[in-house]
């Protein structure tokens, strides 16, 4: 015989669960800058050119970590998400200029950018060196000392190879020859053509080329320079900022978040929730 009231009470509860969920949209929704609740859109800016990070399809549509992290979060804030494709030194000016909403690029936690913007911390990244195979590994930056070595400008990678050049100039040895690029791309390319011995670069895109091109390129060495990585946000974004945070908190603990990075194997990189 079928239990009339225990359907009764599942589509209760079903309807209680659907209530909830839609009243913490509409707390976090309230809580939105006006004119992005007018939009209905958080527009973000990214230098979409860093696998797996960010980078375009065959179909020339974002996608990566980041693209499908931001995706998830403009989701649990009804809204949708509109990616702003530039180069990465151009972000943080293109943000104060209000050219968008957040960065969400794999933009390091660092002092400097902590007195010019807020960011708020959903993932470590790691930097490591890209050679050509065959080539000798590298144990630390200084041997590379008198090599040619590409970077991007702005980048994490330049600013360590620069401090690995003046403990080789103190120590009288010959400094990295620095060569750096507006882009990911070039960068690249200049290894690829055996135009610079290594390229300096997060690890999570070196690692991504060196699987997805075999026999093209190689890890120097194993990943080094652990660091908090940020969605970034103007100063004056109180709200915004308690937004992202707070669905960033629940996506980590229903598993939203650990399914965007299991996806791209990258567990490595994950942060705990709080209390985990």
């Amino acid at each position: 015989m079928l239990d009339v009231t225990k359907g009764r009470s599942v589509v209760v509860a079903a309807a209680v669960s659907l209530g909830l969920a839609a009243i913490g949209l509409q707390a976090a929704q309230a809580a939105l800058p006006p004119a992005m609740m007018k939009s209905k859109t958080i527009r973000y800016c990214s230098a979409i050119n860093l696998p797996p990070m960010e980078f375009m399809s065959p179909q020339t549509k974002p996608e990566g970590v980041d693209i499908d992290l931001g995706d998830a979060l403009a989701k649990s804030l009804g809204l949708n998400a509109v990616y702003i494709n530039m180069p990465f030194a151009g972000l943080i000016p293109a943000l104060l200029a209000d050219h968008c909403d957040a960065i969400i690029s794999q933009l390091f936690i660092k002092k400097s950018r902590l007195q010019v913007i807020d960011e708020i911390p959903y993932m470590f990244s790691h930097e490591a060196v890209l050679l050509k195979p065959g080539a000798p590994k590298v144990p630390d930056l200084e041997a590379l000392s008198g090599k040619k070595v590409a970077t991007v400008t702005g980048t994490t990678a330049t600013v360590l190879l620069d401090k690995a050049n003046v403990a080789l100039k103190a120590a009288g040895k010959t400094p990295i020859d620095i060569v750096a690029f507006p882009e990911n791309t070039q960068a690249l390319q200049q290894l690829q053509f055996g135009q610079v011995a290594a390229y300096g670069v997060a690890y999570e895109t070196a690692r991504y080329y060196v699987h997805k091109v075999p026999g093209q390129f190689a890890m120097g060495g194993p990943p080094y320079f652990k660091i908090a990585t940020g969605i970034g946000l103007r100063k004056n974004e109180t709200a915004l900022n308690q937004a992202l945070s707070a669905s960033l908190a629940t996506m980590m603990k229903n598993g939203t978040y650990a399914t965007i990075f299991k996806k791209w194997d990258l567990g490595i990189d994950m942060l705990k929730p709080a209390g985990g």
